[in-house]
């Protein structure tokens, strides 16, 4: 082989090196500079509204909408108050001493509130439903007018969890109590949709279903989830910007959904000890835990508690809650322990 074509032969190759180091290169640079996507899902649903929004690294199925379309309708089609075919109707209706086979995910949200009902010492009851009917706010609303005193007596003799009796998927009552989950099912349906994004590899989400909220990982721009607080007051405003991640949030006030009468203050957060609405000055409660069912039945539970027994009860049950107390025109914030070391405040403003 002659000198001359020795060389062509070395440039050649060199060349065919050069393209292939070019190529890796171009690859590398793509695949660096690559976003993950950002999927917003909202709609409708048990009543209310909900917003999910999934930072993807990788390919989710088409299909995703409808699955979550699906997993909020199992919620709604079981513990609906409105629904009059709903698991939860039909037990309402159903005779003391007679049995009903229910789904495991009405049965589970019954477990959870067992739990917390007697955790609170009945601060929390999902069987209040007769006193929400009584007062007007339940899914047939009736005249902004306060029931009398003998009207509430005898709604307070159908009142009692534990009139209720769950055998496995077997829910019987032994008095004749009603139920009304409106309290814990939204935050029920938040973990639903929350556990199927992490089966399906997808860890980077935030998930709302009625104000009740549970994120996990990352925001789109790899940060901590930030999460405000509202100033429970009717125009919306921010009293506080938390920075989560893996953390369920719930919030509830008596600040919106409430009658008046010759110039008395009827909440709809009612104590089902009494059969009266709360009086105290505790407007809004806000619960930190893992699971956003959890929170939500909580936050029902402080609220009827008013601010001194909702911290004593935080701080022996290691729960974070971070309270705001209404003090002549403004609010004055009190908050657990397990609240500050959970959550990380931010100054700059965020909406979910």
């Amino acid at each position: 082989m002659t000198l001359a074509a020795r060389l062509r032969k070395a440039l050649k190759s060199l060349y065919k090196v050069t393209l292939a180091i070019a190529a890796i290169t171009t690859i590398l640079l793509v695949g660096c500079s690559t976003k993950p996507e950002v999927i917003e899902l909202s709609g409708t649903k048990m009543g209310t509204t909900y917003h999910i929004k999934v930072v993807a690294d990788q390919f989710p199925p088409k299909d995703l909408a409808q699955r979550i379309d699906k997993l909020l309708s199992v919620v709604d089609n079981a513990m609906s108050t409105y629904k009059p075919n709903s698991e939860l109707s039909r037990f309402n209706r159903l005779a003391v001493g007679q049995n009903l086979e229910i789904s495991s995910d009405f049965a589970q949200v019954l477990q959870i509130s067992s739990d917390i009902w007697a955790k609170s010492g009945g601060t929390f009851d999902p069987t209040v439903g007769p006193l929400v009917d009584l007062w007007g706010f339940g899914p047939n609303p009736s005249a902004n007018t306060a029931p009398s005193a003998d009207q509430i007596t005898a709604a307070l003799q159908t009142i009692g969890f534990q009139n209720l009796v769950l055998d496995g998927n077997n829910l019987s009552k032994t008095g004749a109590v009603e139920l009304d989950l409106s309290a814990v099912a939204k935050g029920y349906a938040v973990d639903l949709v929350a556990d199927m994004l992490e089966m399906l590899a997808l860890p980077d989400y935030l998930v709302e279903v009625g104000g009740e909220v549970r994120v996990s990982g990352s925001n789109p721009e790899g940060e901590p989830w930030r999460i405000a607080i509202e100033q429970p007051q009717l125009m919306p405003s921010v009293n506080r910007i938390i920075s989560l991640n893996n953390m369920a949030v719930a919030t509830s006030g008596d600040y919106r959904n409430y009658f008046e009468q010759q110039g008395i203050r009827y909440s709809h957060i009612l104590d089902s000890r009494t059969g009266q609405p709360i009086k105290h000055n505790l407007a809004s409660v806000t619960v930190l835990t893992d699971s956003c069912a959890e929170a939500d039945a909580w936050a029902t539970a402080f609220l009827v508690m008013g601010a001194e027994e909702s911290l004593q009860t935080a701080q022996r049950l290691n729960i974070a809650v971070y309270l705001l107390v209404k003090e002549g025109d403004t609010f004055k914030a009190l908050s657990s322990e397990q609240f500050e070391f959970l959550s990380q405040q931010s100054t700059s403003e965020a909406i979910l």
